[in-house]
C-alpha cells in the first residue's frame, strides 16, 4: 500500500530535487542569454545554438555509463562527483570569450550533467520503501515541471539587469549546497560491484544516441541539409541494432537490456508509453509557435499563455498521489492519457477569436494531465524492478526521456512541414498546426488505450491502489 515518505527518505527525495532543479535550470535559462552571448563572442545567434546542441549530445553519449558509475563506485560518490564537476565547468561556461571555449565548456557541462538525473533516481529508489515510491518519484518530478516556467523569466532578467555570466554562475552556490547536503544526508555506499567497464557497448550506444539526437535535431532545425540527417539517423538505428546484439550477448553488458523484460517497465519506457510521452512532448514546442507564427502574437502574450500550459502542470501535482492511490494506474494512464490527446487535440482550434478563459481553460487541463501521465508513467516503471536492475533500469528510462523530448518536436515540425508541403504554401498556417495537434492527440489516444493490456493491479503495491471487493 502506498504510504507516505518516511522523514528521511522526504529529505533524500528533496535533496536530490533541488539538485536536479539546478541541471533542468540551466538547460532552459541559457536560451533567453544567447542572443547577448553571441553579441559579446561576435557571432551570428543561430552559431550560438551549437551550445545548446554540443551539450545534448555530451548528455546522450554519457548516459549509458551512469548505472556502471554508480554500481561500480557507488551512488552517493558519484553524485557528488558530478554536482562538483557540473559546477566547475558551469565556471567554466560563463569564463569563455568565444565560441570555441563555451563549446568545450558546455561538452564538458552535459557529460557531468548526464549522470545526475539516472544516478539522482537510484538514490531515492534505493532509499524509499517500495510503498513510499509514489511519493518519492513525484518529488523529484518537481524540478522538470518547475524549471520550464522559471528559467526563461529568470534568464532574461539575469541577462538583462545583471550579467549573461550569472546564467551559469548562479550555480555556484546551488553546486555547494548540493554537495553539503547529499554528504550529510544521503546515506553513504555499502554495496559495490566489481564488473568490468563494457567499452564496446558504450562505444555502440554512444554513437546510436548522439547520431539519432543529431540527425533528429539537424533534420527540425535545417543545421544539416535533409540527406545528411537522414543518413545520422539511419547510421544511429544501425549502429543501435549492434548494439541491442552486444548489450544482449556480452558477459558484463553496459546496460541490462533483460530489465525490459519487466512488463510494467517496458510499457511505461519502450513501447506505449515511450510514444505517448514522445507526442506529448510536442506540445510545448508547438505552442508558442503556433501563437506566435500563426496567430500573430507578440513574444510576451505567446509567453503568457505557455506559462498556464506550465501552470498546470504544477497545480495538479498535489493530487497526483491519492489520485493514483484511489483509482490504480492502469485506469489513470488510460483515462488521463486519453483525456490528454483530447486536450492537445483541443489546442488546435485555438485562435485568436477564442475566449481567454476558454483558452487559459484547454492549456491549463493540457498540462495538468501531461503532468498526471509522466508521473504514473516514471512510477509504474519501477513498480516491479528489483534493486539488482534499478541502475540499468534508471538508466534506460533517462535515455528513452531524452530520446523522447527529441523525437516529439522532429515529429511535430515533420507534422508541419508535410502539411505545408502538401498545401503548397510558402508559409506555415493555422490549418498545418491544427494538422499537427490532431496528429498528436491521437497517437496520445491510441497509445493510452493500448495500456488497457496493463494488468488491472498493475503497479498496486506501489500505488496503494485496492480494488473493490465483490459483495
Amino acid at each position: 500500500m502506498s504510504t507516505p515518505l518516511s522523514p528521511h527518505a522526504r529529505n533524500v527525495a528533496l535533496v536530490v530535487a533541488a539538485t536536479l532543479f539546478m541541471q533542468f535550470l540551466d538547460g532552459v535559462i541559457i536560451v533567453t542569454a544567447l542572443p547577448r552571448m553571441a553579441q559579446d563572442f561576435n557571432v551570428g545567434t543561430l552559431e550560438m545554438s551549437l551550445g545548446v546542441t554540443i551539450y545534448m549530445l555530451a548528455v546522450a553519449v554519457c548516459i549509458p555509463a551512469a548505472a556502471w558509475l554508480s554500481d561500480r563506485f557507488g551512488a552517493r560518490r558519484v553524485f557528488v562527483v558530478a554536482i562538483a564537476l557540473f559546477t566547475l565547468t558551469s565556471i567554466a561556461c560563463g569564463m569563455a570569450e568565444d565560441l570555441g571555449q563555451f563549446a568545450i565548456a558546455r561538452a564538458l557541462q552535459g557529460a557531468s550533467s548526464s549522470v545526475l538525473f539516472p544516478v539522482g533516481r537510484i538514490i531515492v529508489l534505493r532509499t524509499a520503501q517500495k510503498s513510499e515510491i509514489v511519493s518519492a518519484i513525484g518529488l523529484t518530478i518537481w524540478p522538470a515541471l518547475f524549471a520550464p516556467v522559471l528559467g526563461p523569466a529568470l534568464g532574461g532578467f539575469i541577462t538583462e539587469y545583471i550579467s549573461w555570466h550569472w546564467n551559469f554562475w548562479i550555480n555556484i552556490p546551488l553546486g555547494i549546497i548540493g554537495i553539503a547536503l547529499v554528504l550529510a544526508i544521503v546515506p553513504k555506499d555499502t554495496e559495490f560491484a566489481e564488473r568490468p567497464f563494457d567499452g564496446i557497448g558504450f562505444v555502440l550506444t554512444g554513437i546510436t544516441l548522439g547520431c539519432l539526437l543529431y540527425g533528429f535535431d539537424a533534420l527540425v532545425q535545417g543545421g544539416l541539409p535533409v540527406w545528411l540527417s537522414a543518413l545520422l539517423i539511419a547510421i544511429g538505428l544501425a549502429v543501435g541494432t549492434g548494439a541491442v546484439f552486444w548489450l544482449l550477448r556480452a558477459d558484463h553488458p553496459l546496460i541490462d537490456l533483460r530489465t525490459l523484460g519487466i512488463r510494467t517497465f517496458a510499457a511505461t519506457d519502450a513501447k506505449a508509453g515511450a510514444i505517448l510521452r514522445t507526442a506529448i512532448n510536442a506540445t510545448p514546442f508547438l505552442l508558442p509557435l503556433m501563437f506566435q507564427v500563426a496567430y500573430g502574437m507578440d513574444a510576451l502574450s505567446a509567453g503568457g499563455l505557455v506559462v498556464i500550459y506550465f501552470f498546470g502542470n504544477l497545480a495538479i501535482k498535489a493530487v497526483t498521489t491519492p489520485t493514483l492511490r484511489r483509482f490504480g494506474f492502469r485506469s489513470i494512464l488510460t483515462v488521463n492519457g486519453v483525456l490528454a490527446g483530447v486536450s492537445v487535440a483541443a489546442c488546435g482550434l485555438l485562435g485568436p477569436q477564442t475566449p481567454y478563459l476558454l483558452t487559459a481553460a484547454v492549456l491549463f487541463i493540457a498540462g495538468a494531465t501531461r503532468s498526471m501521465q509522466f508521473t504514473a508513467l516514471a512510477t509504474l516503471a519501477f513498480a516491479d524492478v528489483d534493486a539488482k536492475q534499478r541502475s540499468s533500469a534508471t538508466t534506460i528510462s533517462s535515455m528513452s526521456q531524452q530520446l523522447s523530448m527529441v523525437f516529439g518536436v522532429a515529429v511535430a515540425a515533420g507534422c508541419l512541414n508535410l502539411s505545408q508541403m502538401w498545401r503548397g504554401a510558402p508559409t506555415l498556417g493555422v490549418i498545418d498546426f491544427q494538422i499537427a495537434y490532431l496528429v498528436m492527440g491521437l497517437v496520445i489516444i491510441v497509445c493510452a488505450l493500448q495500456l488497457l493490456t496493463l494488468e488491472r493491479n498493475a503497479g498496486a503495491e506501489v500505488s496503494g491502489h485496492q480494488r473493490p471487493q465483490a459483495a
